[in-house]
């Protein structure tokens, strides 16, 4: 399984302002801190806030932050969010799917995948490791 790039810069996003969770940032320090594009993280960020991932402010003194506690975001539920195609193999073209057993198989596998991040919040990814602020450009 390969997460996509718009999933990766969402967990990224949600990342750096889990560190920070009563700061606002903006969209250009969390581009310039990861060295990803501004433009691709602006429609990442657009989503997170709809959907309620993120707090948005306006005005001059505005930015972005958590809009809830990191331990309330869950990675599984969070994925499920940002990608759209979980299908591993393009069976649905294939003449056997019917009767392949490979297709059961590989949806057990992607069930386990989820079912593993839907045990982690936002907060337990933050301590896994410890802090990797000193790893980020501009932070």
């Amino acid at each position: 399984m390969r997460l996509t790039r718009y999933t990766d810069y969402a967990m990224r996003v949600l990342l750096y302002l889990a560190r920070k969770p009563d700061t606002l940032c903006s969209i250009g320090d969390i581009a310039r801190a990861y060295a990803i594009s501004q433009n691709h993280l602006m429609k990442v960020v657009n989503d997170l806030v709809n959907a309620g991932y993120l707090e948005s402010v306006r005005g001059r003194h505005g930015g972005i932050r958590l809009a809830k506690p990191a331990a309330d975001i869950n990675v599984g539920a969070l994925v499920r969010h940002t990608e759209d195609d979980f299908d591993l193999v393009g069976c649905g073209a294939c003449i056997i799917a019917p009767a392949c057993g490979l297709t059961s198989v590989l949806d057990e596998a992607l069930q386990s995948f989820l079912a593993t991040l839907d045990r982690y919040s936002l907060a337990d990814i933050i301590a896994r490791k410890g802090d990797f602020g000193y790893l980020l450009r501009a932070s």
